[in-house]
């Protein structure tokens, strides 16, 4: 079964989607996510310039072989560019031969280990009535575990904060990302973070008892330090993992954070490859793998960097909002069925309009996400819904201190 052609689509039904279609010889049909929150044309044009005349004529069964030769070939290894676009074209493959076989994905990786995904959701809000509006939300949606983020007094925008109205005047919704010329800028106050969020989940946890999971995003903000004061701070509120809570690309930060508190500690949305998290693991500086399925360069690369992790008992909580397609989250989804090692999955809804675009078979019943038993990743694609939604121009927002100087969005 030889790949006889792969079309690349952007579409932009509530946030910009970058989409592989590749179509076998005997007309089966895989679809994969290379989207990139921001930078999504360069993927568009990195597929469709480099990646799909050399994919035409494969054999469609051989996706090691032609993983490989995306990432070493090009001599140019890693970075979210690449990785995005082997994963697309590694989804596809993997989608076309469980479609092949006329099996669910998951079933092709050994099966399921468990009845299905155990999930956070998203609760936020500007003061504390807001926010425990937000989390008896989350809770009434079926998330068995929270995600809390908080507005800050003092600063003006903060990222996760869904009612805070921004900078430019429009609000969080399913995409941060503010469809303009130019991104947006916000302001932050790292004392003032640091000040209030432990008083903020005090009062979560009086509110909410202490048997519930609560999670919380850094969001790369804080130096070694300041993050080890977070953790240590937050451990009388036992968090189910404080996440992205220093840059990741010192990995060796985490070793002053891992000394200092022993708050788990999730990484990794950012990572492309393997080497990414490499230190993190082997050292056992973190509890949870953040990775991506999309960023990552697809299933192949997910299901390795997870039995590595296994080996020192760490386990998966894969990066799930919008700024993944419904066919990468559905990709990670079978990944996280199948695994021994299942953390827990963030899950994000998608907006109507995204829904029509991408048709879903997946589930989520009683608390518990599943990726349907449909053959392949469960997932397909309206090419008709979708030109419906012409790609228009998106940033994330960046930051700046009091003093104006540039930091970590």
């Amino acid at each position: 079964m030889r790949i006889a052609a792969a079309d690349v689509i952007v579409t932009s039904p509530s946030r910009n989607f970058v989409t592989l279609k590749i179509t076998t010889d005997d007309g089966v049909v895989g679809w994969g996510d290379g989207t990139l929150n921001g930078r999504e044309l360069a993927v568009s044009a990195y597929l469709a310039e480099h990646v799909v005349p050399l994919l035409i004529g494969r054999d469609a069964h051989a996706i090691e072989d032609t993983w490989q030769f995306l990432y070493r070939s090009a001599y140019w290894r890693r970075g979210p560019v690449t990785m995005a676009a082997i994963a697309a074209v590694d989804m596809a493959l993997w989608d076309i031969k469980a479609k092949v076989a006329g099996l669910p994905l998951y079933q092709l990786l050994g099966g399921a280990s468990r009845v299905g995904l155990h999930t956070y959701g998203h609760a936020s809000g500007r003061d504390l009535p807001e926010l425990f509006d937000s989390v008896r939300a989350t809770l009434a949606e079926g998330h068995r575990s929270v995600r809390i983020q908080t507005a800050i007094p003092g600063v003006k925008a903060v990222y996760g904060v869904a009612a805070q109205a921004q900078a430019s005047g429009e609000r969080y919704d399913y995409e941060p990302a503010g469809r303009g010329p130019l991104p947006t800028e916000e302001d932050w106050d790292t004392g003032a973070y640091l000040r209030h969020l432990p008083t903020v989940f005090e009062a979560v946890r009086n509110e909410f008892g202490a048997e519930l999971p609560l999670l919380h995003d850094g969001h790369h903000r804080m130096t070694p330090l300041q993050a080890s004061r977070l953790g240590r701070s937050l451990e009388p509120y036992d968090l189910f993992w404080l996440e992205d809570c220093t840059p990741a690309e010192n990995p060796q930060a985490l070793e002053v954070v891992r000394r200092n508190t022993i708050t788990p500690l999730a990484i990794g949305e950012v990572f492309n490859t393997v080497w990414d998290f490499q230190h993190l693991i082997s050292n056992q500086l973190i509890d949870y793998v953040r990775a991506a399925s999309t960023h990552f360069g697809g299933v192949s690369p997910l299901r390795k960097v997870m039995d590595f992790a296994a080996q020192y008992q760490i386990k998966s909580g894969f990066h799930g909002p919008t700024d993944v397609s419904p066919i990468g989250f559905a990709a990670q989804v079978h990944v996280g069925l199948s695994i021994h090692n299942f953390g827990i999955q963030e899950y994000m809804l998608h907006s109507d309009r995204t829904n029509r675009v991408f048709d879903q078979g997946m589930t989520f019943v009683d608390g518990y996400l599943h990726p349907s038993d449909r053959p392949g990743l469960g997932v397909d694609f309206d090419e008709q819904v979708a030109a419906e939604f012409p790609y228009q121009r998106a940033y994330l927002p960046f930051n700046r201190l009091p003093d104006g100087t540039m930091h970590d969005w």
